[in-house]
């Protein structure tokens, strides 16, 4: 009911000196009430990833779509986070055997390797296959904490798909998996509001020649002919440029996002030993009535870095520790150190009882039954 319905009931019956303050505590430490009714915090501010050439970094996410034509449902989507270059390729599932073939035929042996691979924990991304291929090749492997999609930027780029994909008709939307790569190569061939340029022109040094340059008959716009030195110097140089402008812009249209996220986060770090509940994000569908926090009270064993990610293992000290960001976590210094609805053995708190009840505890009389 909140704090003021509860403390207007109160008032119309009792009276005890700081009721107000006794009844504000009761509600804000009650343990259902904390494991249902509080809210998320936003106390963690945005932490941007920077990088300053193309295949530093390639993010890696799965897309679900329902079913087309053929039956195809998943999208394995790949960006280059300096470029924003993507490739998208529709697969018939997950498995771990479908990424490691996708990464190598359809981008390593097209652009490169990359010398970092960003997903995350998706078993099919933490296989012992895809980490093998990352062996093989020299490619780090980095991944985001579980349930944070912030951590992973092609999270982004999903949404820009979903959106491209959803203005087809319902007759293309049957078989959207044939617009796939149409779609990826008019985003590619398109300037980037982040880096002021287009994926491809950053990614291979030259604008696209597209079909509407032949519908209308435009002039391909050719440099002086000059030796193949002399070409790669130029196109040397021409990169170095744009990669200069476009990190400079990217920094400042990262510097722009974090400063508007920040305005609405309430800073609040943890330290270690500090109790805490981790979000229950297994609710989903008709788990209307789920609490938004999971019962067992964990406790923050150490700091990633500077990052606002924390290990926490659980206060009983059985089960295994997670590594969560900030943001999934809620201090609760306040609930009982060992609070469980089925621990008989656990601390119980003292509270005020009437004469009566007094009695009839004192009753030998008295059962359960009666």
């Amino acid at each position: 009911m909140g704090i003021e319905r509860t403390l207007d009931l109160v008032r119309q019956r009792f009276f005890w000196p700081k009721m107000a303050a006794a009844v504000e505590h009761y509600v804000k430490t009650c343990n259902r009430c904390v494991r249902r009714k509080s809210l998320p915090e936003k106390a963690a501010p945005l932490v941007n990833i920077h990088t300053t050439r193309p295949l530093e970094l390639l993010c890696m996410d799965f897309l679900s779509l329902e079913p087309d034509s053929s039956n195809t449902k998943d999208i394995l989507v790949l960006t280059d986070h300096f470029t924003k270059f993507a490739v998208a390729i529709p697969t018939p599932n997950q498995k771990a055997r479908t990424v490691a073939k996708c990464l190598w035929n359809d981008f390593i042996v097209h652009y490169g390797i990359p010398e970092r691979l960003h997903s995350d924990q998706g078993s099919d991304f933490e296989s012992r296959l895809v980490g093998e291929l990352c062996d093989m090749t020299g490619i780090k492997k980095s991944r985001t904490t579980p349930y944070h999609p912030r951590g992973n930027p092609v999270e982004r780029f999903n949404r820009t798909l979903l959106n491209m994909l959803g203005t087809l008709d319902n007759e293309q939307k049957v078989k959207w998996k044939e617009h796939v790569k149409p779609l990826i190569h008019a985003y590619n061939c398109t300037r980037n509001d982040v880096t002021g340029y287009t994926p491809y022109e950053l990614l291979f040094g030259r604008l696209p020649r597209l079909p509407v340059d032949l519908a209308f008959g435009l002039p391909i716009k050719e440099p002086p002919t000059v030796a193949h030195t002399d070409y790669v110097k130029n196109l040397k140089a021409r990169l170095e440029e744009s990669y200069k402008l476009a990190s400079k812009n990217a920094w400042r249209s990262a510097d722009k996002n974090k400063s508007s996220f920040d305005k609405y986060v309430k800073p609040a770090s943890l330290q270690v030993g500090d109790r805490v509940l981790v979000r229950n994000v297994k609710i989903r569908g008709k788990h209307k009535l789920a609490d938004r926090w999971e019962h067992d009270v964990y406790v923050v064993v150490s700091r990633t870095g500077d990052l606002p990610v924390y290990v926490v293992q659980p206060e009983s000290g059985g089960g295994p520790t997670r590594t969560l960001h900030r943001d999934l976590l809620l201090p609760c210094g306040f609930l009982p150190p060992c609070y469980s609805d089925n621990a008989p053995n656990c601390t119980i708190l003292r509270r005020p009882h009437t004469r009566s009840q007094s009695r009839l505890q004192s009753s030998p009389d008295v059962t359960e039954d009666q």
